[in-house]
């Protein structure tokens, strides 16, 4: 199936490795344009590379160091992506890591730094690429939440609540941008194989792969997903033949939530 993807320029936060890097080579392997951005260069440059590679034009892919909690960067970013390519048609917000922790251990900083990164972030970048995407023909957001967005659990503060606050602004921006052409959709994902998890793993000295089937038993379908299962379904509410979907939060658990 033709996605109608060929030629479309996707900006992607978080993109260094795991769920971004997944969608962007789902993306590219679909004619598209991709734009990644991370913190880490080295991470970045690697991810770059890989990526450029196994496109069919190396310069198809573009790699922009950028803190996103960062205006400027976030600016740098956008236009460096419509300098290189003249147009942009897509933003997946993807930046964000797991926060969470007991409630009353969790200080000022902290609930700062992650609203910073999960909400403000991704408010920034969909305000700097709107002029640009309602110029586009067949324009989408993609914010990729957590399934705590809808089911919180004890513990998961802070990301739940900036979750919940990234579904809040899906609706909305459904709503308000939806005259402009513009689809706004979210991904509530679940346990997802990624760079972060081996991080995790190795932080704590466990192996990585007894960590995810740990984790595992707890999934009906009794295994993690692999990112590009994510970029698999990403592409999909990118592209044009999800032309009719907005304001939809598409759960990617294994069926381990509860809420609908």
């Amino acid at each position: 199936m033709d996605l109608g993807l060929a030629g479309r320029v996707v900006v992607i936060t978080g993109g260094s490795d795991g769920l971004g890097a997944a969608t962007a080579s789902a993306l590219l392997a679909e004619g598209a344009r991709v734009a990644i951005c991370g913190r880490d260069e080295r991470r970045l440059r690697d991810a770059e590379a890989a990526l450029a590679a196994s496109a069919s034009a190396p310069e198809d892919v573009l790699a922009v160091v950028a803190d996103v909690t960062d205006p400027a960067a976030c600016e740098r970013l956008v236009a460096a992506t419509v300098t290189r390519w003249g147009r942009l048609d897509a933003l997946v917000n993807n930046a964000g890591a797991s926060s969470a922790g007991a409630f009353t251990a969790l200080d000022d900083d902290r609930w700062s730094a992650d609203l910073g990164l999960k909400v403000l972030a991704a408010a920034r970048l969909s305000r700097l690429a709107h002029p640009h995407l309602a110029r586009s023909d067949s324009a989408a957001i993609l914010n990729v939440l957590s399934i705590t967005a809808k089911a919180p659990g004890p513990g998961s503060m802070p990301t739940s609540v900036s979750r919940a606050a990234g579904l809040a602004m899906t609706k909305a921006l459904a709503q308000e941008w939806g005259p402009d052409g513009i689809r706004v959709n979210a991904v509530l994902i679940g346990m997802v194989r990624s760079g972060q998890w081996e991080r995790i793993a190795r932080s704590r000295g466990l192996d990585l792969e007894d960590l995810l089937q740990q984790r595992a038993e707890a999934i009906p379908l009794r295994r993690v997903a692999e990112a590009a299962e994510l970029g698999a379904l990403a592409t999909l509410l990118l592209s044009p033949r999800c032309g009719y979907v907005s304001g939809a939060a598409v759960t990617f658990d294994g069926g381990v939530s509860a809420a609908v």
